[in-house]
């Protein structure tokens, strides 16, 4: 305190923050920290931590792949003649196998059509199976799920599950139940069928109480096979609001690939040795940057994302049919799946010795907490230097005129109603951005020529859009033309807010935080009345929370190796806009809330900053 308490030293320290060198020094800094990391001597080695999973062995014996295959076949058959999900005839073929067979109906409202259906309501049956354990007290579950999806897909992940449970039922060593789920409608139908599980509604959703129950679930697996012809498994992590399950589960699945000779691939990208060149480093850095960008977007990408909300570690396994030099049978498949489950069946605990913080640039390498949050740190150190910059200016007297006036005196304090209603009036349009969109789709629609899911988009565009013109002049209307003091305690608590929430939101979600971050800091950091105006708009626009999402748009579409077009990347920008409401709202992912209540806002704060008279 008396560093900063003291004259001398305090302008020191002005002298040091008012230059932008520290500033380009920080942010140049993080982004290089965080590129670094793809950089294989930057990582750690994959290991499994969790003894009981790493010290036994088990011999994989499942010999039904092809019967499994025809299986899904027949499965397909009958979908197709009820034109949906075959209910009786899965209850029939599980009972035959000797599992205690139970059905859940359910059904849930949509807040708007989704729009790949363009459906308001959602009504469906989830049947699930359960092998009860023959030497245990049934206190612990395990749970192998695959979705009925529309048309011929994911039929073959149907059979092969009816094929495991088969076996499964003959052998005499499961210490857990095991519960086999078939759902309906993807994962509206695994949140009926999780809130049914725990008792719980957290999301509006109606079903039917599950009559049968299992023990306490330790994990989770699931599924996705959408052809006869495999070539390598996929493995998805991210979950919803960016929740990733233990690593030792991933740590378990590339083992058994390993074991067993199965092609095995992490966002769609292979392994790669070559770590020392160019196109290796590139390779891992844009593995990395996917999983980055799919956890930040904070909508679960399988199955198993939505089992990560109730501490369930699960992961989504998915057949892929792209390496022509490749190929793994459904036998192998299944023998996967055996392996991982009596792995997980040896537990005495719960999976925790190994992370739950992780970035991923390739299965057998990863970057832990202790070494990403450095190039976050950076980026939110420029906040706080700027914060302190003000702090200190703020504290400053004035100097003396020629005049002899204002020697000692305290800078003229601006009126709290001044600092006060910008602040205010930006979280009312945040409010807003937040509500309307879906309440007056109605109204929308009645005057103008779009669906329910186009007025949705278009009015959280347009709302978003309004803000820019509403605040940066309510000052003026409330307590008369702002003061130089006025816009500085603005931006003072406009940075400590940024800093603040970036850094809550890192903690909770790195990746959204991180690409907040660097989007968001130089345009807090620089923001001031005195730069010209409209180059200095057009810079904050482009740097705004929407144009954030856009960019992330064309970046994931680039990494993916499928670019797309200019008009391709708006309408995929628009869908996503309303894949993340109606994400909040059937699941609830906290991205939309966020971005449009606190981010959107504080955003905003700056922007009412540029144009301070």
């Amino acid at each position: 305190m008396g560093l900063l308490s003291d004259p001398n030293r305090r302008k020191a320290i002005t002298s040091l923050t008012l230059s932008v060198l520290p500033d380009v020094v920080c942010y140049l800094a993080g982004i290089a920290w965080f590129m670094g990391l793809a950089f294989e001597p930057f990582t750690l080695r994959t290991y499994m931590s969790e003894n009981a999973m790493g010290s036994t062995m088990v011999e994989e014996r499942f010999p039904s792949g092809e019967r499994a295959l025809a299986t899904a076949r027949e499965f397909a058959a009958h979908k197709k003649k009820v034109g949906g999900m075959p209910v009786d005839w899965l209850v029939k073929t599980m009972r035959a196998q000797g599992l205690e067979v139970f059905t859940q109906s359910f059904s849930r409202n949509l807040p708007f059509p989704d729009e790949s259906k363009e459906r308001f309501v959602v009504r469906g049956t989830n049947v699930y199976g359960i092998l009860r354990a023959p030497r245990a007290p049934r206190t612990e579950a395990l749970v192998l799920s695959a979705p009925c999806s529309p048309g011929n897909s994911n039929n073959q992940a149907v059979g092969l599950l009816l094929g495991l449970a088969q076996y499964f039922r003959s052998q005499i060593y499961w210490a857990k139940d095991i519960i086999f789920l078939v759902n309906e409608h993807d994962l509206i139908g695994v949140q009926a069928w999780l809130e049914g599980y725990h008792h719980t509604n957290i999301t509006g959703m109606g079903y039917t109480p599950l009559q049968g129950r299992a023990g306490s679930i330790q994990a989770a697996l699931s599924l996705e096979l959408n052809s006869d012809v495999v070539t390598s498994l996929d493995l998805v992590l991210e979950g919803l609001n960016g929740q990733l399950p233990n690593l030792d589960l991933a740590n378990l699945f590339h083992a058994f690939c390993q074991k067993l000779g199965i092609l095995c691939t992490i966002q769609g990208k292979l392994q790669r040795s070559d770590w020392d060149t160019v196109e290796g480093y590139t390779h891992s850095a844009q593995t990395m940057l996917l999983m980055v960008l799919k956890q930040a977007s904070g909508r679960p990408w399988g199955e198993h994302g939505l089992f990560l909300r109730y501490h369930i570690e699960a992961a989504s396994i998915r057949g892929v049919n792209s390496f022509r030099q490749y190929k793994t049978d459904a036998t192998s498949i299944g023998r996967l799946f055996e392996g991982m489950v009596r792995k997980l069946n040896n537990l005495l605990e719960r999976l925790h010795q190994s992370y739950f913080f992780y970035l991923m640039p390739s299965l057998t390498r990863f970057v832990s907490i202790g070494y990403y949050m450095p190039a976050f740190g950076l980026l939110t150190t420029i906040l706080l230097l700027r914060a302190l910059d003000l702090w200190v200016h703020l504290g400053t007297p004035t100097p003396v005129t020629e005049d002899g006036v204002g020697e000692g005196e305290s800078p003229s304090s601006p009126g709290l109603l001044s600092v006060l209603t910008p602040v205010v009036i930006s979280h009312l349009t945040g409010v807003a951005l937040y509500t309307l969109p879906v309440l007056s789709q109605e109204m929308a629609v009645e005057h103008f020529p779009v669906s329910e899911t186009e007025a949705v988009v278009l009015t959280a565009i347009a709302i978003y859009t309004a803000g820019l013109a509403l605040p940066h002049n309510t000052h003026r209307l409330i307590s008369g033309e702002g003061t130089e003091q006025g816009w500085r305690v603005l931006k003072l608590v406009a940075l400590l807010y940024l800093a603040v929430l970036l850094g809550c939101t890192a903690l909770i979600n790195f990746s959204l935080g991180f690409i907040l971050a660097v989007t968001l800091v130089p345009a807090a950091a620089c923001v001031t009345p005195h730069v010209p105006k409209a180059l200095s708009a057009v810079a904050m626009v482009l740097l705004s929370p929407g144009c954030t999402i856009l960019y992330c748009v064309f970046l994931f579409q680039e990494l993916q190796e499928v670019p797309v077009s200019l008009a391709e990347g708006w309408m995929l920008f628009l869908s996503v806009i309303s894949q993340g409401i109606l994400d909040h709202a059937l699941y609830g992912s906290l991205v939309y809330p966020l971005l449009a209540l606190l981010v959107y806002p504080c955003w905003l704060l700056f922007w009412n900053i540029l144009f301070w008279k």
